[in-house]
This record gives C-alpha cells, structure tokens and sequence, in this order.
C-alpha cells in the first residue's frame, strides 16, 4: 500500500474509531430532566435512523437517503458534546458542516466528500428526505420522553410539547399522536393474542 494510501485509511478508520465514542457518549438534556442514566448518541441517532426511514416510507421520499442522513445527524457530538438548548444560548459554536469537514479532514477523498455532503444536505437542505429525517429526530425525542415518563421521570412533559410542535409531515404527527396514547410495551400485545 503506497504511503498516501495508507495515510488514508489511518485517516478514515480514525474517524470510525472516533465515532465509537457515540456509544459512550450520554444525551446531556436528558439530565436536565432528572433522568439519571440517559441514552447514548449513538442509541438515539440508531432510532432516528430508523424512525427516518419508516417515514419516508409513509411520506414517499428516499428510505436509504432519510436514514442516512438521521444516522448521520450528530457525529459531530465526539467533538462538541451534546449541548442542551438552553446551553446553546451562551454559545459560539462552529456549525456541524465545519466540525465535520474537520473529523473527515484525513480521510479518503471519497469518505471525505460523502461525509460532508451529507452533513450539509441535513443542515440545509429542504428535500422530502431532511424533513422527514429532521421530524424523525424530534420523534425520537418524543418517544424516549414517553419511556422516561413511563419509568418515572415526570419532568419531560417540555421535550413532548417541543418535538410535537416541531413535527412537519402527516406522518410523524400521525405517529406522535399514536405515541402519547401508547405504553411504550404495547407493541408487545400482538405476540401475546
């Protein structure tokens, strides 16, 4: 392997290494509720990958694209933390394009690109798939604030009415509707007729 080659893939399986912080990493708001073991990044953006994809199905936009880009919506957290809202008030922060552009910086030129194309087109994009992959990630809040409250933490009534509010797609306020009149074991009840 020539040496920019093998420079490159240090480059790009130090990303992925570093991406393994997202399972270690907790969501910091969640703490702000009271919750005490809050999930991981990595365990939120699994769900709003799938969340993503299960609306563009509903909404007939790009399934693959949709969790792509939720699965990629905040691995820029291994460099800035999970910052609250009301922490982001006090802070100057370099948008996720640029700590992007910076975790990808020693990659191969193909993983470089496609990680920064992907990032963007979430920040700012307004296709059928960032709506839908943008709505999954308030809906995923949601639905992990229904669990919390189920489990007892009675102070994420506020993360409900924000991401309810935020949703866009018939969908996702379809789902969201269905999630607050749901126990988050009902699932289980067809196994068990």
């Amino acid at each position: 392997m020539a040496e920019t080659e093998q420079e490159q893939a240090k480059g790009t399986t130090g990303f992925l290494l570093e991406m393994g912080m997202l399972k270690r990493a907790k969501r910091s708001g969640w703490w702000i509720a009271g919750v005490k073991d809050p999930e991981t990044i990595a365990e939120h953006s699994f769900r709003v990958a799938l969340i993503g994809s299960v609306l563009a199905m509903m909404e007939g936009a790009d399934p693959a694209k949709t969790a792509l880009l939720g699965l990629w919506h905040d691995t820029q957290e291994t460099r800035v933390g999970d910052i609250p809202h009301i922490g982001r008030r006090y802070l100057e922060a370099a948008g996720n394009e640029k700590v992007t552009a910076d975790q990808v910086s020693a990659a191969h030129p193909a993983v470089k690109a496609g990680a920064q194309r992907i990032v963007e087109e979430y920040e700012n994009g307004d296709s059928p798939e960032v709506i839908c992959a943008h709505d999954a990630d308030k809906l995923e809040c949601l639905l992990q604030a229904v669990e919390y409250r189920e489990q007892g933490c009675s102070n994420v009534q506020p993360w409900i009415d924000s991401s309810v509010a935020k949703l866009k797609t018939a969908s996702a306020q379809s789902l969201a509707e269905a999630a607050l009149t749901m126990t988050s074991i009902e699932w289980q009840q067809t196994y068990l007729r």
